[in-house]
This record gives structure tokens, sequence and C-alpha cells, in this order.
């Protein structure tokens, strides 16, 4: 039953839904919202008195309340807890909202007065957020319900940056970490050496002189098969933006050491592993990794054999791939380099790309489709604000923008946004589905009080999206929505979709666990400013058997080089989200009724998928995330035998492959 109090949560928060406009601010009108935000800011110290030291409460709840916050002792009844738990709700929901787009807008128009703007309300929030802890601390939850204790836990955890200086520091490390990365170019200038080839695309008027990540770097290493073109776009990219962003990095992970300290941990990497709510989650995804690892060493066997047929020994030497010829500035998933490794060459694999141009897909249309496959399961359409506010495409007006594809909740009703330089690719429309899968959880969690509203962990949130993506990418449902006429259907067809597939699934795990492995030995001391980029390029060598293409120093930081460390987006999820969403896809498809293999499955238009989807949705964090597994598969445990069924088919025949053609396994680090 919903308590009174977690009642008045909800119509807070409903309320606040409407204040909010979404029309594009002037600079008066920030000025009123930076005012807004700081008179509200003046109101919190006063919070836990005005509740405490409230008539009604006095007389009808607790008659010594008042003594009991003035004299500073603890606090134990549980409905003023409530009341205090309503209060808090309704201040983060306003400030969250104005927090949360001004991230927004500074990421879709970076300047620096989005960025200073940005930062005066983060420096409210932040201020706000110290005062609510400290009125937090002070009540006992023994004896309170298992939601009030859980809310109190959430609002709990985490470091405290209590220094008002080290706030203004890290909010200026922070905001020019990103703004390095968002705006780096790599231009052709006679100083880098460009290959030949690329200066006559540039004279053709196919390439710009300065080249953004975003289309135009990312378009050659995916579809140029010239090794020279690829290393030097792998190079110059690195250049460009490692160094600069590694200057700063030392700070960040100071500052964010101090305040994980400051709030009684080690360090900040134990902070993000809390939220996973696991004794040691550490070894446990290290567990997960050497169940699915023998899959990752059968996959990277037959694409290096692959590799050295098609550039030769003298490119491909040795047992380690190079990074650069992996069709991705990361090397962390291999589609784009299927023509190289296909099976079965001649067999089609659905591609569906040029079907889109064809039929004249726009990026507005490619989120009407994902809009609709959530709807066909009976989740809930994209609200208006979405449309009138989203980023769906890279802006022709010469503003800078962060191109990489994410979902924004503003916290207040249906305020829900994704920003994303969307391509006409089926890549690209698997992603939309993902960004989509974010919003859709916003959506069925926006019920609960606003510390309950995030996944059950940060992998659940990543694998939403995912798991409709394994139905959206399947033959049958392209066949469905007109952009496949006959889909094949026999033993060599499902090879080359699986093998697709398992560039982009298998091929990532490594990936996904090597980033966090590295961000955590930072944290904790055992990789220094000095040896940043050597550890890095270990852990690559370990886990992924890939290489650098050219000489890399400890000048370089190649970690900058990907966003998520720029841009303080903890990894680990995505390792965690690329297994449980086959977790969640094969109890789904059992839900619709689905009869065969596991890979030919989609849900569009089983509702009752849809249903068992959305309960586990709209649980939120409410509950730990065990409960939320067991809500939606009946186990409460991470299981690696849904990724290992959904490719059994694909691992057979690359094993049979490897065998045939005396391909070692591993590599020299392995």
């Amino acid at each position: 039953m919903v308590s009174p109090a977690t009642m008045l949560w909800l119509l807070v928060a409903a309320f606040c839904g409407l204040l909010f406009a979404a029309a594009q601010p002037t600079i008066e009108e920030d000025d009123r919202t930076v005012e807004e935000m700081q008179r509200i800011g003046y109101e919190v110290p006063d919070l836990l008195q005005k509740i405490c030291c409230n008539e009604f409460v006095r007389d009808t709840i607790d008659d010594t309340a008042c003594e009991t916050y003035l004299y500073g002792w603890t606090i134990y009844n549980e409905l003023i807890a409530e009341l205090w738990l309503a209060a808090e709700n309704d201040t983060d929901v306003k400030v969250n909202y104005q927090l949360s787009r001004a991230n927004f807008r500074y990421n879709v128009n970076i300047t620096d007065y989005n960025a200073e703007y940005k930062r005066r309300l983060s420096s409210v929030a932040q201020k706000m957020g110290l005062e609510l802890r400290k009125q937090a601390e002070r009540f006992n939850t023994n004896m309170f319900s298992e939601e009030n204790k859980r809310a109190f836990y959430l609002l709990l955890r985490g470091g405290i940056l209590d220094d008002e200086e080290l706030r203004k520091l890290d909010s200026q490390v922070t905001t020019e970490m990103t703004k390095l990365y968002s705006t780096g170019q790599v231009c052709l200038t006679a100083k880098s050496k460009p290959p030949a080839s690329l200066m006559e695309m540039h004279r053709r008027g196919e390439l710009p002189e300065c080249m953004d990540l975003e289309p135009d770097l990312e378009d050659i290493l995916s579809n140029s098969r010239k090794e020279p073109e690829l290393r030097y776009i792998w190079e110059q990219w690195r250049d460009a933006v490692g160094p600069p962003i590694g200057a700063l990095y030392p700070t960040y992970v100071n500052i964010t050491n101090f305040a994980a300290r400051n709030g009684g941990y080690n360090d900040r990497g134990e902070v993000l592993r809390e939220k996973y709510e696991e004794g040691d989650f550490e070894q446990l995804v290290m567990n997960l990794w050497e169940e699915v690892k023998p899959m990752y060493r059968e996959l990277h066997a037959y694409v290096r054999r692959k590799l050295r047929d098609f550039y030769g020994p003298k490119i491909v030497k040795g047992r380690k791939i190079p990074a650069h010829l992996l069709g991705n500035m990361w090397s962390q998933q291999w589609q784009n380099i299927y023509d190289i490794v296909a099976p079965y060459p001649s067999v089609s694999v659905g591609d569906v790309t040029a079907e889109m141009v064809k039929q004249n897909y726009t990026a507005r249309k490619m989120f009407e489709t994902a809009e609709r496959f959530f709807m066909s399961i009976g989740l809930d359409p994209m609200p208006e604000s979405f449309w009138e506010d989203s980023m769906i495409e890279k802006p022709t007006d010469g503003r800078k923008v962060t191109c990489h594809g994410s979902a924004s909740d503003l916290s207040a009703f249906h305020q829900v946004r994704i920003k994303m330089c969307t391509q006409i690719s089926m890549d690209d429309l698997h992603t939309v589905h993902h960004e989509m899968g974010h919003v859709e959880y916003y959506l069925m969690y926006n019920h609960q009080p606003i510390v309950f509203r995030e996944g059950a962990n940060p992998g659940f949130h990543e694998a939403v999206g995912d798991t409709i993506g394994l139905s959206a990418v399947t033959p049958d449902y392209l066949h469905k929505i007109g952009l496949l006429d006959t889909p094949e259907t026999d033993e060599r067809a499902d090879i080359n979709y699986l093998m697709l597939n398992a560039l982009e699934k298998v091929a990532f795990l490594p990936f996904g666990l090597l980033i966090d492995q590295w961000r955590w030995k930072v944290f904790r001391g055992e990789i220094t400013p000095e040896t940043y980029n050597e550890e890095w390029w270990k852990l690559r060598h370990h886990y992924q058997g890939i290489e650098e293409p050219v000489k890399r120093t400890a000048k370089d930081f190649d970690p900058g080089a990907k966003y998520h460390i720029p841009g303080l987006t903890p990894y680990i999820r995505y390792f965690v989200s690329f297994l449980i969403q086959f977790q969640f896809h094969r109890e789904l498809c059992k839900e619709a009724g689905h009869v065969g293999p596991l890979h030919k499955c989609h849900i569009y238009e089983s509702t009752a998928a849809g249903d068992k989807l959305r309960r586990m949705l709209s649980m939120g964090i409410s509950r730990p995330w065990q409960d939320a597994m067991e809500e939606l598969t009946g186990k409460r445990v991470i299981d690696t035998t849904a990724i290992m069924e959904y490719f059994e088919p694909l691992m057979k025949f690359i094993e049979d492959d490897n065998q045939k053609n005396k391909e070692p396994l591993g590599w020299e680090d392995d």
C-alpha cells in the first residue's frame, strides 16, 4: 500500500512536471532560474526544523519532536521521516529538473556560456545535496518500513565533496574534459602527414579539412579498407584529445577520491561498485568473464585469421590483432568488418541500410519505428515534449554538440529526451532502440519517488534497450516492418546472422570489462599518472588480445580517446548488460510463446512479454536488483547460459573452422 507521504511525493512530482516550460530560455530567464534555485537552497537548512517544530506534528504525531530536533538528538519517528522524505522529494524534483535541463542544453550547444550556467546550477545543487544529506543522517531507520529504510540508504550512499573550492575545481575540470572530447578534431595538415588517399578525398570535397569524430572519423574507420588510412585516423584522434584530457585527469581522480574518503569509502571505485549491491562485485564480474571467455577466444582466433588473409602477414604479424583493423575507433565492436570475416559471403545477412535509404528513412522515422515496437508490446508512446526537445540529428547551424547517443530523464513527469547524431543505417536503428529503451525505463518508474527512479542496477538500464534490439534486428521482424522482402531461412544465413551479432556482442565483452578494471586501479592508486597509458595497454593486450598499431608512450593518454573516461561514465554496466540482455530476451521469448532457436525470436506485438517487462521496469531501484531479476526471469543471479544458448550454432561453426585451419587460440598476454 502506498503511504500518504509517498502519495504526497507523487502529487508534488506531477505538479512540478506542469511547472517547467521547455522553450529555450533567455539570459534573463537563466538568471531567474538560478535565483529560484538559490531561494530553494536558502530554505533547505530549515526543512527538518519546519517539520519537527510544526504545530500539527507536535500535536498529533510527536509532542517532543521539536525538542528532539533542537537538541540534535536522533529522530526515530517514522511519520516525521515520511514528511521529511516528501519535502526532500519536492526539492530534488525541482533541482534535478533544472540541472538535467542545463546538462542537456550544454551537450547540444557547447558554449562557454552554457558551461558556466551549468556550473552555477551545479554549485547550488551540490550545496543543497550536502545539507539534505546532513539532515538524513539525523534519522535512525532501524524500525522503519523496508521502503523507507531503502530510501534513506540510497540517499546516504556515495561520496561527500563538502569543500567549496574543490567543488569549483571539480566542475571546471570535468566540464573541460568533456569539452575537449566533444570538440576534438583531426585536421589534414602537412605536419600530421596524412595519406595521399585522404588528401585526394579532401580535394574532391568528400572530406572536410578538419574532421569531427562523428561522422567523419568513424565513417573512415568503419568503411575504409586501406591500412594507412586506418592507422592515420586511429593515431591522430588519440593525439588530438588524449594528452590535454590526460593533463586534467589526475586532478579529477584526486578530487573524486577525496569525496569518496570523506563519505567513508576507500576510494571512488568503492562508491561505483556499491551500486551493484553485491558482496564482492569485482570477483563476480571476473567469474562471469571466465564463463564467457572461451566464446571470445574462438571468435578472436577466427577474426585474426580472416584479417591476416585480407591485409597480409606483414600487417597482422602475431597472435594479437592490430587495434585499427577492427572497424571501430576503440576496437570495442567489430560488426563493421563483417564483409571481411563473413562465413558465407554470397549469402545475404539482412543488413537493411540500403533499403532504409531507398525508402527515404529519416532520423524521425527511425525513432518512430522504435516507438512502434515499444507500443506494440504495451509500453508507453513518447510524450510530445520528447519530439520537441530531443536532438536526433547533428545540427547544421554550426553548433558544437556531443554526438555520443544518450537519453536524459529530467525528473519532472514525462520530461525525457535523447541526443544522438543519427545516421540512416541498420546499426543506428539498433542504437535508436537502445536509447529509447532508457526512456521507456524512465517512463515506467516515473510514478516512484525520485530516490527510486533509477535502474535496478546500472547494467539493467543499459540492457533494456538492447533486449528490444535483439528482437529488432531479427530478419522476421525486419520483414514485418517492410525493410526485408524475404528473410533467408537456411543454415548458412543463420550463421551469417549470428556472426554479425557476435561481432557486436561477444567481441565487446572484454572491452566492457577492462575499462573499469583500469579505472578502479587508478582510483586505488595501483596505476599512477606516469603509468596511465602503459597499464591501459597491458589490460587491452591481456583481455582483448589487440595491440596498438603505432608506438604509444607515457605522454599519451589513450583512455581519454573513449568518451566514457572524460565523460566520467562508469563502464562495467555495459559488461553486465551484454550478459543480462540475453537472459531478459530468453524469458520474454518464453512469455511470447516462441518456439525454436533463441536467435530467431522477436517479441514484437507480444503484450504478454511487454506486461512482464513493465512489471520489472516499474520497480526502478525501490528494491535490490536481485528482486527485479527474479521478477522478470525467476532467478536472482546473472546467468551466462542465455548468451551461450543464443550463439551456440555459431560457436560450433567457429570451433570447427579454427580446428580445420589449425588456428591457435589465445595470444601472448592471455
